[in-house]
């Protein structure tokens, strides 16, 4: 059975860090695009990060670039999120997805696999 499963989420001020953990199971996930999307009240989902399959590199929204980094550990089946200098308008529902086809991953929003999210909250 494949399954996305994140973990990490919580409570942080302003200003924190947090590590997010995509953890997969059923399927090898270097051989896949990998995304964190998140979704805050009344908005629609956005793409925050991703790491390719093919070469591993890296995108960023204009929104988190310089504060989140996205990495991959393939002995772990794992991709991390790692979100420094929170902000409040960061809280949300992050998940992460996957799909062999980058564009189906990024642009269609109609992974594959999604996982069943983890809610960050920033706030004091």
């Amino acid at each position: 059975q494949v399954q996305l499963v994140e973990s990490g989420g919580g409570l942080v001020q302003p200003g924190g860090s947090l590590r997010l953990s995509c953890a997969g199971s059923g399927f090898t996930m270097d051989s896949y695009n990998i995304g964190w999307f998140r979704q805050a009240p009344g908005k629609e989902r956005e793409g925050i990060s991703r790491i390719s399959s093919a070469d591993g590199k890296t995108y960023y929204a204009d929104s988190v670039k310089g504060r989140f980094t996205i990495s991959r550990d393939n002995a772990k089946n794992t991709v991390y999120l790692q979100m420094n200098s929170l902000k409040p308008e960061d809280t949300a529902v992050y998940y992460c997805a996957a799909d062999e086809r980058l564009f189906r991953l990024w642009v269609l929003k109609r992974p594959v696999y999604w996982g069943q999210g983890t809610q960050v909250t920033v706030s004091s």
